[in-house]
């Protein structure tokens, strides 16, 4: 038999006459004769069986998630979903909109919708608790007024739009170069938008600008302006104002933002005392998009919009991150009470307690042996991090009672068998299953 390299070498080139019959349209009968000399070289080859190996791809756009990452992943959306729905959110599945998007559609008084927005946005970051955090807010109209009166061309607003935003990853040094550099800005207009988006702060800032004399003269501006002010309003009411900042270096470079945007950057704390905390990186981020859906609807009806986007691969990896550095260990499953067994001989009665268990609605587990010792089932739940252990012995059986042990505290007490359901409940906080 010829050797491996020359056999493989072989198979190339008869796969290649395959090919080339085939492209040439000739006869069935010689495409299947070379075929048949092709599966014959084949079957050669794969007679090395010590040398066949199987590599198992994840499909291009997708990975795989270990059971650690999956449990992180359905915490995070469990705190992003609970968020949703408390604010009266309905849920749809479309490749647009997701779990991690919340959107308000219809046509409502000025800033309401909007600061609902980001009172969520602040109460799912708070819950998830990855870390301090600062909301930055504008309006577009505030951008598009500021350009017009620093004389920036109308064809030049959204690329220098695009130079702006940039600001919170380089100094503004570096976007002006860009902008009178690669972008042939005049450098005066230039630095008259520099003196305007390096500032940041809360509603005095907005109050300030109002009393611009030339920004103030801008229709645009005027009525971002407006609805900032009023936006802040609402935000104090909704105790959140204190995560809140006006930047005007904030620009979102999407086109189809209309109004008021913001975006959300964790906080790195300062290297010295009085330094400013330092953005680290956007986590969630939305705005107000009045024409968008109606480019969409048949009869080009306008539906004015706001929404957020929650930054959920951002998130997990801060998440998981921190639990590795934390050395955390993460419960991979919902067990709520594992059922053990404390002598031999004793696996029909644990079949019927998981059974009961199961029926009324409790997750629970048991080890699949027919006689386990109890130290290596005690052992298991510590691990998975199972917070209570069901166990069965003969004298519990005797006396009609199960022994609960707190894994935590490995505390036991003897609970009758009708009253086990109930006392599950009462220590791991599940309510009544309605099956």
């Amino acid at each position: 038999m010829a050797d491996r390299a020359t056999l493989e070498e072989l198979v190339r080139l008869q796969g290649e006459r395959v090919r080339g019959l085939k492209q040439q349209k000739a006869t069935a009968e010689q495409i299947e004769e070379e075929v048949s000399k092709l599966l014959k070289l084949k079957a050669q080859l794969g007679a090395d069986e010590s040398k066949q190996k199987f590599v198992l791809k994840t499909p291009k756009g997708t990975r795989d998630y270990s059971p650690r990452q999956m449990a992180v992943r359905e915490k995070v959306f469990d705190v992003i979903i609970r968020c949703f729905k408390r604010h009266g959110a309905e849920v749809i599945d479309t490749p647009v909109f997701e779990l991690k998007d919340f959107d308000i559609a219809g046509q409502f008084d000025p800033m309401i919708p909007d600061a609902e927005c980001l009172k969520i946005m602040c109460e799912i970051l708070s819950s998830l608790q990855i870390g301090d955090f600062l909301i930055k807010v504008n309006d577009r109209r505030i951008l598009d007024g500021m350009f017009a009166i620093c004389g920036v061309p109308d064809s030049k607003f959204r690329t220098i739009c695009s130079s702006v935003d940039k600001l919170d990853k380089v100094s503004w040094q570096e976007v002006k170069n860009e902008m009178v550099g690669e972008k042939g800005l005049a450098p005066e207009v230039a630095d008259h938008i520099g003196d305007y988006v390096q500032q940041h702060g809360g509603v005095s800032l907005v109050e300030q600008l109002l009393q611009d004399p030339k920004l103030s003269q801008n229709k645009q501006a005027l009525e971002g302006l407006g609805d900032v002010k009023l936006l802040f309003e609402y935000l104090t009411l909704f105790g959140i104002d204190n995560k809140i900042s006006f930047d005007l270096s904030l620009a979102r470079g999407l086109d189809y933002y209309t109004g008021v945007i913001y975006e959300a950057v964790l906080l790195q704390t300062p290297a010295q005392a009085g330094e400013e905390p330092l953005g680290v990186g956007s986590v969630a981020a939305g705005g107000r998009y009045d024409g968008l859906v109606g480019m969409f609807d048949p009869k080009g009806r306008k539906v004015p919009c706001v929404g957020l986007s929650i930054g959920v691969e951002r998130i997990f990896s801060i998440v998981e991150q921190r639990l590795e550095t934390l050395e955390e260990k993460v419960r991979t499953t919902e067990t709520q009470v594992f059922v053990a067994s404390a002598q031999k001989k004793l696996l029909e009665e644990r079949l019927k307690l998981v059974s009961e268990l199961w029926d009324a609605g409790i997750k629970a587990e048991l080890l699949y042996k027919k006689n386990p010792k109890l130290l290596n089932q005690l052992q298991y739940c510590e691990e998975a991090g199972i917070p209570l252990v069901a166990i069965i012995g003969e004298q519990e059986l005797k006396d009609g009672v199960i022994k609960l042990r707190s894994v935590a505290s490995r505390e036991e007490v003897d609970i009758r068998r009708e009253d086990l359901v109930e006392e599950i409940r009462r220590r791991t906080n599940q309510p009544l299953c309605i099956c």
